[in-house]
């Protein structure tokens, strides 16, 4: 019998155990942007860990609370997970094919909101664990859990909690809240991720719309204000033209770039997916590709609102508008600097009228290659997918991980049950059962090989 056989029969046999846990997780609201459901969605979430025999703190903060869990184990290493159990707005709602808080399980799936980012993960954790305590009674190694209720708008909280708390942190490694496979299948090791700067930018003009046929060639416009503003931060080439912006951006190292050249090139997998007819710049794919889609800032609206927007026809002068705004920041960028240098620039241009709002931010991290730990990961995942490890330097997206460099200092890894289609963030968010299995699988082999490392 192979090492981890028995753990693996485990899981291949109590699949529905654990997605009907995933279920009952996903069918509460946890939705952080709206302020719903987040104090029972941690009280559950405790529930959860304490069933597992591991002490459970729920510790307040300004805004959500954060579920903090630990149990001892056999070996004196430690290993921390980190999740999250916010999730985004379920809207539009009439684009879910089943509704989101309803898990629905159907052609192989799970679908629902939460059900990949970021609920599916962490129970998958959990039932790693089960896999391992059905084979011994003790944990093999220290296990600590951090889970935080503002993930999807920025983390605004968590800094301060690190701060105060990062000593019940203290660990050898992090497992961080995603993970999962690529376009072909082959799991992929995320060794980074961008920063972010997510700002409103808002205008009023008068007190109340206005008949457009009474005010339209004597009032100004909120809407016309806010794009002439929106007009002086990107030119049509994609220069992002905030005096500044690019002076800190650090550009990828020879072993970053080697590792983005021996990735698989996924450009004419985006045009078939998303109905992309081409990318900016001319690119056509390649290294130039794959380096500008991780290693590039970017500005990026989000959203417009002004004005009526429903069907027919309605005459009307808007007297607010706003726009929502990321930056995606590489090393060293800081959402601080870039906030100073967007406001400054605005007033430059004669926008003082226009306001800006901070709604988020956070800076870029990256884990070194040649860690140990991140050697470990990759090599445990050949035991479960039957392939390598695809190693990216940096993702595209943005999270906490930054804070948890910088208290805790230690390696921070992937390794989890998402796919391409998993729809995170849009309707009909979906995990695959099959992914679910190996996610766990690789899970509890890291955590064996781990402690006896």
């Amino acid at each position: 019998m192979q090492p981890n056989d028995a753990i693996d029969r485990y899981i291949d046999n109590h699949l529905d155990a654990s997605i009907a846990e995933l279920t009952r997780l996903c069918a509460q609201p946890s939705v952080s942007a709206q302020n719903w459901g987040l104090q029972e969605c941690a009280s559950l979430v405790g529930d959860m860990l304490s069933q597992r025999e591991f002490k459970v703190d729920i510790i307040p903060t300004a805004g959500a609370p954060v579920v903090y869990a630990e149990r001892q184990g056999a070996s004196a290493k430690t290993l921390l997970f980190y999740n999250h159990y916010d999730v985004q707005p379920a809207e539009p709602l009439n684009l879910w094919e089943t509704p989101p808080f309803e898990p629905s399980r159907r052609d192989g799936k799970l679908y629902g909101r939460g059900v990949n980012d970021d609920k599916g993960h962490f129970t998958s954790r959990l039932y790693a664990l089960d896999a391992l305590l059905a084979e011994n009674e003790n944990l093999p190694c220290n296990i600590k859990f951090i889970l935080e209720g503002e993930e999807e708008i920025s983390s605004p909280h968590l800094h301060e909690f690190m701060k105060e708390h990062y000593q019940l942190l203290k660990s050898d490694a992090c497992i961080w809240e995603s993970g999962g496979v690529d376009f072909h299948d082959a799991p992929q090791q995320a060794l980074g991720m961008r920063g972010i700067c997510y700002v409103e930018l808002s205008v009023k003009t008068a007190n109340q719309d206005v008949h457009s046929g009474l005010g339209g060639s004597i009032f100004p416009n909120a809407a016309w204000r806010l794009i002439w503003a929106l007009n002086t931060l990107k030119d049509q080439d994609e220069n992002i033209l905030i005096p500044g912006f690019y002076d800190r951006v650090k550009a990828p190292n020879a072993q970053q770039v080697a590792l983005l050249s021996a990735l698989p090139d996924p450009a004419e997998e985006y045009k078939k997916r998303y109905g992309i007819q081409h990318f900016l710049k001319g690119m056509q794919g390649g290294l130039e590709f794959r380096q500008a889609a991780v290693f590039e800032p970017t500005c990026t609206i989000c959203g417009l609102t002004s004005g009526y927007q429903g069907a027919g026809t309605k005459t009307v002068l808007p007297a607010r508008a706003s726009a929502k705004i990321d930056f995606r920041l590489v090393p060293d960028q800081t959402p601080e600097e870039v906030f100073d240098l967007l406001t400054a620039h605005l007033a430059r241009q004669g926008f003082n009228d226009i306001n800006v709002q901070l709604l988020g931010g956070g800076r870029p991290a990256v884990t070194d290659p040649d860690d140990p730990f991140v050697k470990l990961v990759i090599d445990t995942a050949l035991d479960v997918y039957d392939q390598p490890m695809v190693v990216e330097p940096m993702i595209g997206g943005s999270g906490p991980n930054a804070i948890f460099k910088q208290y805790l200092g230690v390696p921070i890894v992937s390794a989890g049950i998402g796919h391409p289609g998993s729809q995170a963030h849009a309707p009909n968010e979906n995990i695959r059962l099959d992914l679910y299995l190996k996610g766990t699988k690789h899970v509890a082999h890291i955590i064996k090989a781990f402690s006896e490392s």
